[in-house]
């Protein structure tokens, strides 16, 4: 009897194992594109993949969060946000693998609750791949209004960028301006939502302080990209959030999704060494990814 409940256990097991590698990984989150490979968090940790789909390398394996993946420029490198010794902060991973490097040291805020977030959450990079971009509570009283940063790789203390307040902001290519938004809102998922916290984008010009607004609509316009020519930004101002682009020089917008399930929440996969958004959300939507199978330790 026991020999026939074993038996049919196995079974069930083997099941449920052919099924899920039909099915393909679930749950990647924070992608991030340089070239042909990926970089996204599952399981807590950070993995690399082909483009075109395959099974994914594990970049790093600490038992805290690692999240917010962003390849350097020139992609030898992965800025992060690492949950280590009970904190979150910066750190740098070789593309090739290695020790993580620890960036920041100032104490995060936290835990927070799950709308807030993460503190020293990173961004990005510069353009000239020298300074990784992150954005930080530690000059806020209220936990609200947050600022980004900028902090060398090689190690050095973080300097504020001038914007009053920021959420999420990218460079323009050439370094001299940013698109940001004021308002730090993409853990709240809210949908269609057009009251005092519905995020606007600015280009502020980092020699001028100039600032220009960036397609306002009555409600929300989040996750800026700064990509070539144009500025990519992910709004439900047609009540699904889709990717849109907008044109610095001219004003124009384009709608370059058409989802009528709507983007999920938070910030869509940027694209690095000439691919273009279009392409990037039909790739990540399409490729199918394997993790290997976690060993119990």
């Amino acid at each position: 009897m026991k020999s026939r409940w074993m038996g049919g256990l196995l079974c069930l097991l083997l099941v449920a194992a052919v099924a899920q590698a039909e099915e393909g990984t679930r749950l990647l989150r924070f992608p991030d594109i340089h070239g042909n490979q990926v970089v996204f968090s599952y399981g807590g940790d950070l993995w690399l993949a082909s483009t075109d789909g395959g099974t994914a390398r594990r970049l790093t394996a600490h038992p805290g969060q690692e999240l917010f993946g962003r390849f350097s420029p020139d992609g030898e490198w992965v800025a992060f946000t690492g949950q280590y010794d009970g904190d979150e902060q910066v750190y740098v991973v070789p593309t090739a693998g290695g020790e993580p490097t620890r960036l920041t040291w100032y104490p995060a805020v936290g835990p927070l609750p799950p709308r807030w977030g993460y503190d020293q959450q990173v961004y990005g990079w510069t353009p000239d791949g020298e300074q990784v971009l992150f954005r930080s509570l530690r000059d806020t009283s209220g936990g609200v209004d947050t600022k980004v940063y900028t902090v060398p790789r090689t190690g050095g203390l973080p300097k504020a960028l001038p914007m009053p307040n920021s959420g999420a902001a990218d460079f323009s290519p050439d370094g001299s301006k940013m698109v940001y938004s004021p308002l730090f809102r993409d853990f709240r998922h809210w949908k269609r939502y057009q009251g005092g916290w519905a995020q606007d984008l600015f280009i502020f010009d980092l020699a001028s302080y100039e600032v220009e607004p960036v397609s306002h609509s009555v409600r929300t316009e989040r996750d800026p990209m700064w990509i070539g020519d144009l500025i990519y930004f992910v709004s439900d101002r047609d009540d699904r959030l889709n990717i849109y682009s907008f044109d610095p020089e001219g004003g124009a917008v384009d709608q370059i999704t058409n989802s009528e399930l709507g983007m999920f929440a938070g910030r869509a996969p940027t694209t690095r060494a000439g691919s273009s958004t279009s392409s990037t959300v039909s790739s990540i939507s399409s490729t199918s990814i394997r993790a290997p199978t976690r060993r119990s330790s």
